[in-house]
């Protein structure tokens, strides 16, 4: 994981890369003077909030990039590319909160019965993926506790992001995978 520097600076970042392309269209470049840990491959996610309602979150699961690259990247996307909300404006990035969550590699949860995830899976600690075919959803750690679901509720709330019936997590064709993410805001 980073330290607290390092994910302020992603904040930062992140800020700037979306002020950026919203007011030319480019991408910002990552510089020079950042924390070294940053060059490190790590899963990121950019949640946008606006008067405490959500306003746009995208990101990379897995670490296909460096930290501050992904970040970059998943700022503007969250941005301007999230399907569920027009597009933000530049008027209104003052009044959108930023927040980045550095996520460690998901791990498969092995169990030989669907009622043992009861004993792995930590509300406000882990994040879930849960992929049955070619459906998968996540949600990151802070979904459980800002919504009050226990375990149950959030594999629940997971499948239906994945588009699949809430009681699929059950089912042996179900793969559930948690990790873990670093939140700076």
């Amino acid at each position: 994981m980073i330290n607290n520097e390092s994910g302020q600076y992603l904040v930062k970042i992140a800020k700037d890369a979306i002020k950026q392309h919203l007011e030319t269209g480019e991408k910002i470049t990552k510089g020079k003077n950042y924390p070294a840990e940053l060059d490190e491959k790590s899963g990121v996610f950019v949640t946008l909030n606006k008067n405490n309602n959500l306003r746009g979150c995208i990101g990379y699961v897995e670490p296909i990039m460096s930290a501050i690259e992904a970040t970059i990247d998943v700022a503007i996307a969250a941005a301007v590319s999230d399907p569920r909300f027009p597009e933000v404006g530049l008027d209104e990035l003052d009044a959108i909160d930023l927040e980045v969550t550095v996520l460690t590699k998901p791990e498969l949860i092995e169990i030989a019965h669907y009622k043992q995830y009861f004993d792995e899976i930590e509300i406000g600690t882990d994040g879930l993926i849960i992929q049955k075919g070619y459906s998968r959803g996540l949600l990151l750690p802070q979904v459980a506790t800002e919504n009050k679901l226990d375990i149950e509720g959030f594999l629940e709330h997971t499948c239906m992001k994945a588009g699949i019936s809430a009681d699929s997590w059950m089912d042996e064709s179900c793969d559930v995978y948690k990790f873990q993410g670093q939140i700076f805001k």
